[in-house]
C-alpha cells in the first residue's frame, strides 16, 4: 500500500532538494577544461613556426622562437645577396670587362684572323680552331703583364700565336708588347713587336759596346 504524504510535506521535500542539484551542476561545469584556441594549437618552435599565429597570441618562449627564426631567415637572404654580388663582380672582371682575359684573347684572335699575312699562311679562317694558355703576373716595378699563347688551325696549316701585353700602374688599358704568329717552316709574322723595336733602337745607339749620342 502506497504511503501518501500531505501536499505541504511534498512541496517542502522538493524545495529542499533543488539547491543540491543546482550546486552539483555548477561544480560539474566549472571542473571542465576550457575549449579555447590556445589550448587546441601546438606550441610554436623555431622549426614548426609558420607565422599563422598572431604575435599577440604567442607566449614569451614562442616569441623568442619566432624572432630567432626570422633572424636566421634574414641572414640567409643577406648571404645569398652577397654571394650573388660577388659572383657577378668576378664574372664581370673575367668575362665582360674590356681588360678581362677573355676580352684580351678575343681581340688578339680576331686580329690574327683578319691579318692578310696570317690568312695567307693559314689559307683562310674557315674552320679555324684555337685553344689558349695564359699567365698573368706583376713585375717588381708593379707593371702587370699578360703572357698568352694559343693555337690556330686552318685548312692548310697550323700555327701558334704568342701574345705579351703590359699595363703600367695607374694605366687604364693594356698595351701590346708582342703579338706574333709562328707557322712551322715559315718566318714569324709580327702584328705587334714593341719589345723588338726597343731592342733595335738600343742596338742602333751602340757601337763597339759604347753608346754614341
Amino acid at each position: 500500500m502506497a504511503l501518501r504524504l500531505p501536499l505541504r510535506q511534498t512541496l517542502r521535500a522538493s524545495q529542499s532538494r533543488a539547491p543540491i542539484i543546482h550546486q552539483l551542476r555548477a561544480a560539474t561545469t566549472s571542473s571542465l577544461p576550457k575549449d579555447t584556441p590556445a589550448s587546441r594549437r601546438r606550441s610554436i618552435t623555431v622549426v614548426s613556426d609558420t607565422g599563422q599565429v598572431p604575435w599577440k597570441s604567442l607566449s614569451v618562449g614562442e616569441k623568442a622562437a619566432r624572432t630567432t627564426q626570422q633572424t636566421f631567415n634574414l641572414g640567409l637572404i643577406l648571404l645569398g645577396v652577397g654571394l650573388t654580388g660577388t659572383v657577378a663582380y668576378v664574372l664581370y672582371l673575367e668575362v665582360f670587362s674590356t681588360d678581362s682575359k677573355v676580352a684580351v684573347f678575343n681581340r688578339a684572335a680576331d686580329r690574327v684572323r683578319k691579318d692578310p699575312k696570317c690568312i695567307e699562311l693559314l689559307a683562310g679562317n674557315d674552320g679555324m680552331r684555337h685553344t689558349k694558355r695564359e699567365i698573368s703576373a706583376y713585375d717588381r716595378a708593379g707593371v702587370e703583364h699578360i703572357h698568352m699563347h694559343f693555337y690556330v688551325e686552318g685548312p692548310a696549316a697550323k700555327g701558334t700565336v704568342n701574345l705579351h701585353m703590359s699595363r703600367m700602374p695607374g694605366q687604364k688599358d693594356f698595351e701590346y708588347r708582342v703579338l706574333a704568329l709562328d707557322v712551322p717552316g715559315q718566318q714569324r709574322v709580327y702584328l705587334e713587336n714593341r719589345d723588338g723595336e726597343k731592342l733595335d733602337q738600343r742596338k742602333q745607339g751602340k757601337m763597339f759596346g759604347v753608346r754614341w749620342n
